[in-house]
């Protein structure tokens, strides 16, 4: 859509029809609200501003990004975000050319900014990086690894910062605000470098308009950036969009880095969601008129059960401490953060501060439990190795959002958590499969003096719920006897193998794994005895999966005579959709898993 010659009255009310657009679409099919919303007059004014055919439009997390796909020849396909088969929710390369980068975690912006500035210096080129960043993603360590080059190398490379939470600096009342707008203004950035041409050669008088120019700032919240060597304009309305225009024209002729910062209101446009309400950030389908979510109720979800069971560990034990990375309505940590502030905390986007932190806490003698999702734990990889297992420390990693997730789809589904944690020296893996063995998870890895990591799904459990004995390290549960094959289920997995043996006209053995390291071995050489065909479920990558570690130890234990099929996840990344469509595809429904047993078992 070519907006660079409509007035700012037509472009006032396009913003308007993207948010209707937004609203009507995100009510049926969910999604993120409150952030996209907030930054939809910020976007329609980049558009206007840049070129998004040759300019970089590079979107941090890029949740926020929907305006700009709507700009972008996907207003009439946008009713299909999110669903399978359907438009990416976040940018998406292979979905339009004009989506820079593939953005599901935060803080990568800048970095990727710098990056094609350099590409761009060195084929020389005119074009100009536009990296459009939250005031959350902020609090992310490699946001200043960016800007401390950044601001040695001067790239001309325009930041948007979107602040809708005031949490990089709120300003200080009128005269702040009076400042604020004249340091956005072009008369002010032309008066400045024309001073600093003219003064280069006098020391004495270069220094002192430095030192006044310092005082100027001291009162603005622009002197962090300003230090780092990147000029700084604003805070600037984020919805007055002749303003940003102007703003952004006077920034793109500057020729270096510059930090736009804008302030929001997050869900501007739909009045039930404005304001920083964590709630609507990112939503299952909901009612328009009344904002109430018309997502049925089904069994309770295994976060909440984490949620509730790790407030009681709280209660009884006043060593039980934790952390989450700007995620606590998410991990479920919200309950036990506000009963017990001083004991749990919310770093921000900082899983590496996170998972590091927690191993300081273990070593002085409390049970810390580290809260994050699979696919965030990545981040924190590093730390999990340097600053937790090498030490030996009994930080319990709970991965939320293990397998897959739906709709977030490939930059979020927890696939791969099993391969990565499992090659770490003293870390312990398990799982649960159901709401009583969660709670038993849990109290070992309250009690465990080592690393250990359990995992569990976005929903509910797919296993009914029964009495179990506790975790003891290593050891499995053999849930069924049977004849001839044996289905090994590991944490969720093990849901999937009892619907998928119920289809079977076989009396088939079920193994609850329960860990992944160390394995049963004692139990799966007394199994490999009595059984010859093995079929393992787990919701997690197959390349250094749970087939891949009991294929290891048969191996070393050279026992040659098992046919071991794994239904783990093959080596792709997996599209977004609703969760059974996705598994549908992937061949992982029961009803699906039953033909392919049946027809291996023929062979």
């Amino acid at each position: 859509m070519n907006i660079k010659n409509h007035s700012i009255e037509e472009l006032n009310t396009l913003a308007q029809d993207i948010r209707e657009k937004i609203l009507d679409t995100v009510s049926k099919n969910g999604g993120h609200l409150s952030s996209t919303m907030g930054a939809t007059d910020l976007i329609v004014a980049m558009h206007r501003v840049f070129d998004a055919e040759k300019d970089p439009f590079i979107f941090d997390v890029s949740h926020q990004a929907y305006a700009h796909k709507l700009l972008t020849d996907r207003w009439d396909d946008f009713d299909t975000l999110r669903t399978f088969g359907g438009m990416c929710g976040y940018t998406k390369p292979s979905e339009s050319v004009y989506d820079y980068y593939v953005a599901g975690h935060s803080s990568t912006s800048i970095s990727l900014a710098v990056g094609a500035a350099k590409a761009i210096a060195l084929k020389g080129e005119k074009r100009i990086p536009i990296a459009f960043i939250g005031d959350g993603s902020m609090s992310a360590g490699m946001v200043y690894e960016a800007l401390n080059e950044l601001g040695d190398k001067k790239y001309p490379v325009i930041i948007i910062l979107n602040d809708n939470e005031m949490s990089i600096a709120k300003p200080i009342g009128a005269i702040s605000k009076l400042l604020s707008q004249t340091m956005a203004g072009s008369f002010y950035q032309k008066f400045k470098a024309k001073v600093e041409k003219t003064l280069e050669n006098s020391p004495n008088a270069t220094y002192m308009a430095k030192r006044f120019e310092e005082s100027f700032k001291l009162i603005t919240p622009g002197i962090l950036f300003e230090e780092m060597g990147i000029d700084y304009i604003g805070p600037v309305d984020g919805h007055d969009i002749a303003s940003l225009i102007e703003t952004m024209h006077v920034a793109k002729a500057m020729g270096k880095p510059v930090i736009i910062h804008a302030q929001t209101t997050k869900g501007k446009g739909y009045e039930i969601a404005e304001g920083s309400k964590e709630h609507w950030h990112g939503v299952s389908a909901f009612d328009l008129e009344t904002g109430i979510s018309i997502k049925k109720s089904g069994a309770k979800q295994a976060t909440a059960l984490f949620s509730e069971y790790l407030l009681c560990l709280a209660d009884k034990d006043s060593k039980v401490v934790g952390v989450t990375a700007a995620m606590p309505t998410g991990t479920g940590m919200s309950a036990v953060m506000e009963k017990y502030p001083e004991r749990f905390w919310d770093v921000a986007i900082a899983e590496q501060h996170a998972v590091t932190s927690m191993g300081a806490l273990a070593k002085e003698g409390f049970s810390p439990f580290c809260a994050i999702y699979s696919t965030f734990l990545q981040r924190g990889f590093d730390q999990v190795i340097h600053d937790v297992c090498l030490m030996d420390l009994g930080v319990a990693f709970a991965i939320d959002r293990a397998g897959i997730v739906g709709e977030d789809g490939e930059t979020h589904q927890g696939a791969f958590d099993i391969s990565y944690l499992r090659a770490i020296p003293n870390m312990t893996l398990l799982a649960p499969y159901n709401d009583s063995t969660m709670r038993l998870a849990m109290d070992f890895a309250k009690e465990y003096t080592h690393p250990c990591a359990f995992r569990y799904p976005r929903g509910a459990f797919s296993a009914t719920d029964r009495e179990s004995p506790a975790y003891e390290l290593g050891k499995s549960h053999l849930l069924k006897e049977g004849k001839d094959i044996l289905f090994i289920g590991y944490g969720n997995g093990v849901g999937r193998a009892e619907a998928t043996a119920k289809l079977l006209d076989q009396e088939i053995a079920i193994l609850d794994l329960r860990f992944v390291k160390p394995l049963d071995k004692e139990m799966l050489i007394t199994l490999s005895s009595r059984y010859k065909k093995w079929f393992v479920f787990s919701d997690s990558a197959k390349m250094g999966g749970v087939g891949s570690a009991i294929l290891e130890l048969l191996a070393e234990e050279k026992i040659l005579d098992i046919a071991l099929t794994s239904f783990e996840y093959d080596d792709n990344f997996i599209t977004h959709g609703n969760t059974k469509l996705v598994e549908e595809s992937l061949g992982l429904l029961p009803e699906q898993l039953a033909v392919k047993i049946e027809s291996t078992l023929g062979e």
